[in-house]
Parts: structure tokens; sequence; C-alpha cells
């Protein structure tokens, strides 16, 4: 089983590359995700992207990085998933 959605894809280096994390709707979960994606890449508030949903119970952060290699996207995998309140990972 793959470890993160692009296990199956073949990525060339570098590249643009969207996360997407899903969780509570608010701003404290919005910079959670901001700053584990920080903690491997730079990332300008240009680059976060919040769509909260029908409801508005949820919201959906999109961050868009430049990167480097393979171990960046899972060093940023692996920092979103200790996300507090993250529901799903995309």
């Amino acid at each position: 089983m793959a470890d993160t959605p692009t296990e199956q894809l073949q990525m060339e280096f570098p590249c643009d590359f969207a996360f997407k994390a899903f969780g509570p709707n608010g701003p404290e979960f919005a910079e959670r995700v901001r700053q584990a994606v920080a903690g491997t890449v730079d990332v300008s508030m240009d680059a976060l992207k919040v769509r909260p949903s029908s409801q508005g119970k949820y919201q959906c952060v999109t961050v868009l990085v430049l990167l480097h290699s393979k171990q960046q996207l899972h060093a940023i995998y692996a920092a979103l998933r200790k996300v507090e309140g993250l529901v799903y990972l995309v």
C-alpha cells in the first residue's frame, strides 16, 4: 500500500505541489497546516487557500509549494498527519 497519494506518480523535481488538508473551520486549523508545511519549505501567505465546507463546519486548506525532492514531499505529509484536528489529507 502506498504511503502517500503520490507514491504511484512519477514526479520530476523541482515541481509545484498542492497539499490539501481538511479539518475544523477556523483560523487555528489553517495556521497549524501552514506551520506544518513551513517546517520543511518556505510558505508565503499567497500559497495558502482556505475554503469552508457548504455547512461551514469544516474547511479545506490548500498549500501550494515548490518541492525540490521526494524527501520534502514525505516530510511534509508526515508533519501534516500530526496536525491537530486533521480529518482528511490529500
